[in-house]
């Protein structure tokens, strides 16, 4: 099992390198052909906007699996070992129920758009450029709710 986990996470961390690298070559080659030229790819910017909502998806599901997301807190340190624990499960499990209630919702418009049979560029379907709605907030769900129930790493209070 902790094989397959450190593969899985490999390849997520595999994928975000891979994203970032390729908007800054499509973004540096727009420019560079706009600027030299006075020419451009017209898929280009579109195709840069989608991977902008991938890889700030896919960046969120790395934080949520290291407990490293953005967290608004300034009273838990504060508190006693048992109480903080208490305090991390509840808003754990708060923040499971609104990524699932989104993966839910992101879910239902993906398949509209794949009804509706929209076309991002060069012909690719809507739908699937937005998969990554669901999957990433259905990833963070399933990472919130085991970090709740499963508690927070020890080195927390380290953290900045």
């Amino acid at each position: 099992m902790k094989r397959l986990l450190s593969i899985v996470l490999f390849l997520e961390d595999s994928l975000l390198v891979l994203l970032l690298s390729a908007m800054i070559l499509l973004a540096s080659s727009q420019i560079l052909m706009r600027n030299a030229w006075d020419m451009g790819q017209f898929w280009i910017d579109p195709l840069l906007r989608l991977l902008v909502l991938w890889l700030g998806l896919l960046g969120a599901m790395a934080a949520t699996r290291e407990s490293r997301h953005i967290s608004i807190d300034i009273v838990s340190h504060h508190l006693p070992p048992q109480v903080r624990a208490a305090v991390h499960l509840v808003t754990d499990l708060f923040a499971a129920a609104v990524c699932a209630l989104l993966a839910y919702h992101a879910a239902r418009f993906v398949l509209f758009e794949r009804e509706d049979g929209t076309l991002l560029f060069l012909s690719i379907p809507a739908w699937v450029g937005e998969l990554v709605l669901p999957i990433g907030f259905g990833i963070m769900a399933l990472r919130f709710l085991l970090n709740g129930l499963l508690g927070h790493k020890e080195n927390e209070e380290e953290r900045p």
